[in-house]
């Protein structure tokens, strides 16, 4: 059996509002790391909220989705895919 090991994720700035896409085979480890101001990349922005994570079998397609959500078009699908928990955030 396949297990979905691959986790991209999406955390917005409560401090500045702004998005981070990151990726991760350990969601908890990696939440508890930002949360706690241990990644270089955030650790100014805290703190922050989980707002959307995938799973993926294949670590190829994950760092496709990840690249693509880093993107101007990706950042504009998750803004419209989370239009109202972007909301009740601000």
């Amino acid at each position: 059996m396949s297990v979905l090991e691959y986790c991209v994720y999406v955390l917005i700035s409560l401090k500045d509002k702004d998005l981070y896409v990151g990726i991760t085979t350990n969601l908890k480890e990696r939440l508890t790391s930002h949360f706690h101001g241990h990644s270089k990349s955030t650790a100014l922005r805290r703190p922050f909220k989980l707002i959307y994570c995938e799973y993926f079998l294949s670590k190829h397609d994950a760092y496709r989705r990840e690249k693509y959500l880093k993107t101007t078009m990706g950042r504009r699908m998750i803004k419209l895919i989370l239009k109202d928990s972007l909301k009740e955030l601000s």
